[in-house]
C-alpha cells in the first residue's frame, strides 16, 4: 500500500503541474493559484498517506494485543500447592528423592531417579555432555516446572509444598549471559536488595572485585549502563552480576557456566568472586571445565538424564570412571 500511494502522490503532483503550466501558460490561472491549488493537494495526499499508515498498523497491533492478552491470560503450569509450607530456616539442606522428569510431550524423560544430599555449606558441581539434564536439575529446584515423581525437599520442606516467591528468595543465580538492566552500576547492584543502604552495596561490590574497576570509570557507581552492559566488558559484566547476588545474602547459590565467556586473567577475578560468593552457603556449579569444579565438595556427573558416578574430585579420578574420562580429555590432549 505505502508505495502505491507514494506512486499516486507523484503522478498526482506531475499531473497538477503539467495541466497547471498549461493554464498559466494560457494565462488563464496565475502562479500563486497554480501554487495554492498545488500546496492544497500535497496536504490532501499527505493525509491519504497518514491513514494508509495507520491502517497498516492497525492489523499489527491486532495481533500484538492478541498475544499480550494470551500472555495475561495464560495459565501457569505449575500446580499451586494447596497446602503451603513457609520454611522457618534457612540453613540450605537440599535433598532429591528419586526425582524423575520429562517435557511435555517428550517420548524420554530428561532426568530419572536422581537421588543425592547437599549439606549446608557446600558447592556440588554438576557435569555432563550437552543434554544430559544439568540446567533442568537447577530449573527443578527453582521449581520452574512441576517433577513427575519423587520429592525435592529444602532443610526438610518439600518444594511443591512452599509458595513460590518464599522458595526463589532463598535462592540466588549466576548464569552465564549476564543480565544487566538500565541504569546506574549501583541501581544494577542494589536489584538482589532492594532496601540495601549506599554502604551494603559498595561493600559487596568490594567483596566481588566490582570496586577495582568501577574507581577507573569517570562517574564510579553512578555510571549509567545499558542492557547489553555499554561500555563494560564481559567479566565486568559478570562481577556486577555477582556482585548483585552476593547482597541478597541467599541460602543457595546456583552458577551456571558462569566463567564461560570471559577471558583467562578476568576468569581469574571472577572465580575469586565467586569463592567468596560461595562461602558459607548451599552451592550449585554447573560447568564443563573440570578446572573450575576440582574443589567442590561433591561432583555429579550426568549422563543421559541419570547420575552415573558422584563424589570428590580424587575419589572420581582413583575410580577411573566417566569422570576420569573426562579429565583425560581435557587435560592429557597431547
Amino acid at each position: 500500500m505505502f508505495p502505491i500511494i507514494t506512486v499516486i502522490l507523484n503522478v498526482a503532483t506531475g499531473a497538477v503541474l503539467w495541466f497547471g503550466g498549461q493554464r498559466v501558460d494560457a494565462e488563464l490561472v496565475d502562479v500563486g493559484g497554480l501554487t495554492a491549488f498545488l500546496q492544497y493537494l500535497l496536504q490532501i495526499l499527505a493525509a491519504v498517506m497518514m491513514g494508509t499508515f495507520m491502517a497498516m498498523m492497525l492489523p499489527r497491533s491486532l495481533v500484538c494485543a492478541r498475544r499480550i492478552t494470551g500472555v495475561l491470560s495464560h495459565e501457569p503450569s505449575i500446580t499451586p500447592p494447596k497446602d503451603t509450607v513457609t520454611p522457618t530456616t534457612n540453613s540450605g539442606t537440599v535433598e532429591f528423592r528419586n526425582v524423575s522428569f520429562s517435557y511435555a510431550g517428550a517420548d524420554a524423560p530428561v532426568l530419572e531417579d536422581i537421588s543425592f544430599t547437599a549439606t549446608p555449606g557446600t558447592t556440588t558441581a554438576i557435569i555432563g555432555s550437552t543434554g544430559s539434564g544439568k540446567t533442568t536439575m537447577v530449573n527443578l529446584l527453582m521449581r520452574f516446572y512441576d517433577i513427575d515423581s519423587g520429592r525435592i525437599l529444602i532443610d526438610g520442606h518439600d518444594t511443591a509444598h512452599m509458595p513460590r516467591t518464599a522458595l526463589r528468595s532463598q535462592v540466588g543465580m549466576v548464569l552465564q549471559d549476564a543480565v544487566l538492566f538500565e541504569g546506574t552500576i549501583m541501581d544494577n547492584i542494589r536489584y538482589g536488595r532492594l532496601d540495601a543502604t549506599d554502604d551494603e552495596v559498595i561493600a559487596a561490590a568490594k567483596a566481588t572485585y566490582v570496586d577495582r574497576f568501577v574507581h577507573s570509570l569517570p562517574e564510579g557507581y553512578d555510571t549509567v549502563i545499558d542492557q547489553d552492559g555499554g561500555a563494560i566488558s564481559a567479566g565486568e559484566r559478570q562481577l556486577i552480576t555477582i556482585a548483585r547476588a552476593f547482597l541478597a545474602q541467599p541460602a543457595l547459590l546456583i552458577l551456571d557456566e558462569a566463567t564461560s565467556s570471559v577471558d583467562t586473567r578476568t576468569e581469574v577475578l571472577v572465580q575469586e568472586a565467586m569463592n567468596a560468593l560461595r562461602a558459607e552457603r548451599t552451592s550449585f556449579v554447573i560447568a564443563h571445565r573440570l578446572s573450575t569444579i576440582r574443589d567442590a565438595d561433591l561432583i555429579l556427573v550426568m549422563e543421559n538424564g541419570g547420575i552415573v558416578e558422584q563424589g570428590s574430585h580424587e575419589e572420581l579420578l582413583r575410580a577411573q570412571g566417566a569422570y576420569w574420562c573426562l579429565h583425560q580429555s581435557q587435560f592429557n590432549k597431547a
